[in-house]
C-alpha cells in the first residue's frame, strides 16, 4: 500500500483520542490553561454534562489578536522553547496540542484580550477549519467555548454516558483541583444554574493556603477533616506535605487518594505502593487510605511528558522517592497514640467508631508455640506475654487528667471504662493490650537486627531470567534482609541462608516474592511484613483475654501504655482500641440543658 500524509485536520482528530477522552478532559485542558496563564477566578459553564456546551472564563493575562491562530495550531506553545524547558517543566500544559485537539472535535470559538489592549479579539473553528481573527469586546483574561463535543466524530460521542455521569467526571476533576488550588475561586453553572463554588481562600501565598484545612473541609467533608493528620516532611531534595486520614478513617475503595507532583495530579503506582505499606501496619484488611499529598522535587527529577494526558510521571529516582514516601507516612502514622487530639478541629461532636469486622488470620504456616519458642531462644524473652506494671496511684486532688483520663470500671470483662477531661473513653483491653505488646516485639527484633539461619543443605531454587539478574545485581539488599543468595545459572538461584525467625514458612515462595517487588519497586518490605504478622499473632496470643478481671491500678497502667505506645488507636488488625464519647454528647443522651 502507498504511503500517504495524513491531512492536518485528521493529524489533530487522531490526537484529540488520546487528549479528549470525554467533557472533563475539555474542562481540565482549558482550567489548567487558565491557571497557566495567572488566573485568580476561573467560571466554568456547562450544559448537558458538558457535551453540548463547555465555556471556561478566566482573569489571566489574557492573549494578543495576532496569537489566536497561533493558539489553535499544533505544537504551538509559549511554556516551552527548547529541550532544557522540557527537561525542567514547571506549568501545567506545555505540549500545544490541547486547543488545535479539541477545537477538530467540536464548534470552537476562542476569545482574549491583554491587560492594556483597546479591544479584545475572537477566532472560530469548527470541526477544523480555522476561521478569521475578528475584533470583540471582551473583559482581560480569556473565554474558551467547546459546543457539540465530537459532532463530527460520531463513533466517539456514542462512548459518552448519561449527563449526569459526565458531570460527575467534571466534578470530581475540578474537586482535585480545588485541593491543589486553594488559591484560585472555582465557579461552575450547569444547564443555567449554580451547582459549585470553592472560594479562594484569600491567604498570602499558595503554602499558606495549602497549610490551611479550610479547603479540606469545603471539599472532602468533616468526616475527613476531622481525622486528618498534617503532615510536612523534607530530605534529599524531596518534600511530602498535606493530609492523611487517620486509619480508623478508611474507605471501600480508592476515591479519596489525591497526589500532587510539582502542583500537578497524577497516579503513580510507585508511589501508591508506598502509602499501602505505610498503613499495611494500621488498616483493616481491604479497607483503602485516604490522604491529599504534594510532593515536591526539582523538576528536572521528574519526566511529565510521559502520557498523553498527563495522568502520570516518570521519576528518575522512583526507588528514593519510594522510600521517602514510606518513611514519611509510616513516622506520621507512628504518632497516631490513642487519645491524642484529631488533626483538624470542629464543633461538631465525636462519634465511636464501631469494631464489629472479623478478625484476620495470620498467613503464615507456622504455629504460635513454636514461633513464641523461636523468637525467646533468638531474642531472649521478648516472645513472652507482655507484664501490665501498675503505675503510682493518681493524686485525688490533681485536677489535670492524663489523655485517656483514669479508670473506673471494666464492663463484662471486655472494656474499660475511663473519665477522661470532656468526657468518658471506651477502651478494648484485648485490642489495647495486644499493640502494645506488638510494638514491644518489633522493637525488640528491630534492635537486633534481622538473624539469618543458613540452611544445612543449599537449596537451588528456579526463577525468570529477570528474577535471576535482579538477584545478582540486589545481593547485598538480600543479605539485609536475611537470605544469602547466588547466581547458579541463567535461570536458577543457590539458596544458602534465609531469615531465621520465618525459617518454618515457605521461604522460596517468599524469595520470589521479594525479587518481584525488588524489580517493581526497588524495594521490598516482604520479610517484615510477613515478620511482623508472625510477631502480630505473638502478641495477640500474649495479651490479656475477656473475662480476665483488672484492678484499677492495672487498668490505669494499661491506658498510660496506650499513651507511650505508638500507632496504639488500632490493634495489629486495624481495629480501633478506643473511642471518646465528649461529655456534650452524654448530656445530649438525657436531654439535659432543656
Amino acid at each position: 500500500m502507498a504511503i500517504r500524509q495524513l491531512p492536518d485536520t485528521l493529524i489533530n482528530q487522531i490526537a484529540a483520542g488520546e487528549v479528549v477522552e470525554r467533557p472533563a478532559s475539555v474542562v481540565k485542558e482549558l482550567v489548567e490553561n487558565a491557571l497557566d496563564a495567572g488566573a485568580r477566578r476561573v467560571d466554568i459553564e456547562l450544559e448537558e454534562g458538558g457535551v453540548r456546551l463547555v465555556r471556561v472564563r478566566d482573569d489571566g493575562a489574557g492573549l494578543e489578536p495576532a496569537d489566536l491562530p497561533l493558539a489553535v495550531a499544533r505544537h504551538a506553545t509559549s511554556k516551552i522553547a527548547s529541550l532544557d524547558d522540557l527537561e525542567a517543566v514547571a506549568t501545567l500544559g506545555f505540549r500545544g496540542e490541547a486547543l488545535p485537539s479539541i477545537a477538530s472535535v467540536s464548534r470552537f470559538q476562542l476569545a482574549s484580550r491583554r491587560e492594556g489592549s483597546e479591544h479584545g479579539a475572537a477566532i472560530a473553528v469548527e470541526g477544523g477549519r480555522i476561521g478569521e481573527v475578528a475584533p470583540k469586546a471582551h473583559p482581560r483574561g480569556t473565554t474558551v467555548e467547546v459546543r457539540d463535543l465530537f459532532f463530527n466524530v460520531p463513533a466517539r460521542r456514542k462512548f459518552l454516558r448519561a449527563e449526569r455521569t459526565e458531570l460527575s467526571h467534571i466534578e470530581e476533576w475540578l474537586r482535585s483541583l480545588a485541593l491543589s488550588r486553594p488559591d484560585v475561586e472555582l465557579r461552575v453553572v450547569h444547564n443555567g444554574r449554580p451547582t459549585r463554588r470553592w472560594r479562594a481562600l484569600g491567604l498570602l501565598d499558595t503554602e499558606a493556603a495549602l497549610a490551611s484545612p479550610e479547603r479540606l473541609l469545603e471539599t472532602l467533608g468533616e468526616e475527613f477533616a476531622r481525622n486528618a493528620l498534617r503532615v510536612d516532611h523534607a530530605g534529599a531534595g524531596l518534600r511530602l506535605h498535606g493530609w492523611i486520614a487517620r486509619p480508623v478513617y478508611n474507605r471501600a475503595a480508592t476515591d479519596q487518594q489525591y497526589l500532587y507532583v510539582n502542583g500537578r495530579a497524577v497516579r503513580d503506582r510507585n508511589i501508591a505502593h508506598a502509602v499501602r505499606q505505610a498503613y499495611s501496619d494500621v488498616l483493616f484488611h481491604g479497607r483503602h487510605p485516604a490522604y491529599v499529598l504534594f510532593l515536591e522535587l526539582d523538576p528536572r527529577g521528574v519526566d511529565v511528558n510521559v502520557h498523553p494526558a498527563k495522568h502520570e510521571v516518570r521519576f528518575r529516582e522512583s526507588r528514593l522517592v519510594h522510600d521517602f514516601t514510606w518513611r514519611a507516612l509510616q513516622s506520621a502514622l507512628a504518632e497516631t497514640r490513642a487519645g491524642m487530639a484529631a488533626g483538624v478541629q470542629s464543633d461538631a461532636p465525636a462519634h465511636a467508631v464501631p469494631a464489629s469486622a472479623p478478625m484476620p488470620q495470620a498467613r503464615l504456616g507456622l504455629r504460635v508455640d513454636e514461633a513464641r519458642t523461636a523468637y525467646a531462644a533468638l531474642y531472649g524473652d521478648g516472645g513472652t506475654a507482655v507484664a501490665i506494671a501498675p503505675p503510682p496511684l493518681p493524686d485525688p486532688g490533681d485536677a489535670t487528667l492524663p489523655p485517656l483520663g483514669h479508670a473506673l470500671a471494666q464492663l463484662h470483662g471486655i472494656y474499660i471504662l475511663a473519665e477522661s477531661a470532656d468526657g468518658l473513653v471506651v477502651v478494648d483491653m484485648h485490642a489495647a493490650h495486644e499493640r502494645i505488646g506488638y510494638e514491644k516485639l518489633k522493637a525488640a527484633h528491630d534492635s537486633a537486627g534481622v538473624r539469618s539461619q543458613p540452611l544445612l543443605v543449599p537449596q537451588q531454587v528456579a526463577v525468570a531470567e529477570r528474577e535471576a539478574e535482579v538477584a545478582e545485581r540486589e545481593a547485598a539488599t538480600l543479605a539485609e534482609l536475611g537470605f544469602e543468595v547466588s547466581r547458579a545459572g541463567p535461570q536458577s538461584l543457590m539458596l544458602r541462608a534465609v531469615p531465621a525467625l520465618l525459617s518454618q514458612g515457605d521461604v522460596v515462595a517468599l524469595l520470589r516474592d521479594v525479587l518481584a517487588d525488588l524489580r517493581e519497586h526497588g524495594a521490598s518490605r516482604r520479610v517484615a511484613e510477613q515478620r511482623d504478622e508472625l510477631l502480630a499473632t505473638m502478641a495477640c496470643h500474649g495479651a490479656v483475654r475477656a473475662n480476665r478481671r483488672l484492678t484499677l491500678p492495672e487498668m490505669n497502667a494499661l491506658l498510660r501504655e496506650m499513651e507511650a505506645t505508638e500507632r496504639s488507636g488500632q490493634c495489629n488488625h486495624g481495629r480501633p482500641t478506643w473511642a471518646r464519647f465528649e461529655l456534650a454528647e452524654i448530656d445530649r443522651w438525657f436531654l439535659r440543658g432543656r
